[in-house]
């Protein structure tokens, strides 16, 4: 599955550069599962090949990330609480997650999304309750900028580091196959996982009277 996934991601990313990033980039923004942990540092690793510019990687990234946020602060603007709460279950979200968030949004207010922009997972669906509180378009869309920003550089600028030092470390070598390793089986546990939630969502069990 993380062997589909990543080629995937590298083949998007190869064949339409900055723009394959900036696509994934939205995806992920917007609640589909594709990890930018993977899709960043591959653009960083093409950085250290001379074909990517660090910066541009990033700038791609950030803007992506803008894109894909804007489609759930519609959704969340739009549809409200209760279209969240509908279909919020097929991409993680259930009732305590969501009040969780909007709990936090409202104590902290619109700085959320820019402090949330640089926290795994939470980055991903922070955009919704900000939609759901009609929070300005503008000041989203530069509080999602300005905090994807430093998540994408950091990313990118790992995978560079880790793309220069490929070939004359094979001790890196094993440690990221091992590494992949552990990544495939994690990835296998969560997909068995969150089938079983979907499952027990559309099949609950009867309660006896």
């Amino acid at each position: 599955m993380i062997a589909a996934l990543a080629h995937f991601i590298t083949s998007v990313i190869s064949a339409l550069g900055y723009a394959g990033v900036a696509g994934l980039m939205a995806l992920e923004s917007a609640c589909i599962p594709l990890p930018s942990e993977i899709i960043l540092p591959f653009s960083g690793y093409l950085v250290s090949t001379g074909r990517f510019d660090l910066w541009m990687v990033a700038l791609a990234g950030a803007i992506g990330c803008n894109l894909g946020s804007t489609v759930a602060w519609a959704v969340g603007y739009v549809g409200g609480r209760p279209l969240v709460e509908r279909w919020g279950r097929y991409i993680l979200l259930d009732q305590g997650e969501l009040v969780l968030v909007e709990r936090f949004f409202a104590r902290f207010g619109a700085v959320t999304v820019l402090v949330s922009r640089v926290l795994p997972i939470v980055r991903t669906y922070i955009a919704l309750p900000a939609g759901i509180a009609r929070m300005n378009f503008w000041t989203f869309q530069l509080y999602t900028f300005v905090g994807s920003l430093p998540w994408c550089l950091g990313l990118a600028y790992a995978g560079l580091r880790l793309g220069r030092a490929w070939d004359s470390s094979p001790r890196l070598q094993s440690f990221m196959h091992g590494f992949t390793l552990l990544t495939g089986l994690a990835i296998l546990i969560f997909a068995a996982w969150y089938a079983r939630k979907l499952w027990r969502d559309h099949h609950p069990r009867r309660r006896d009277a």
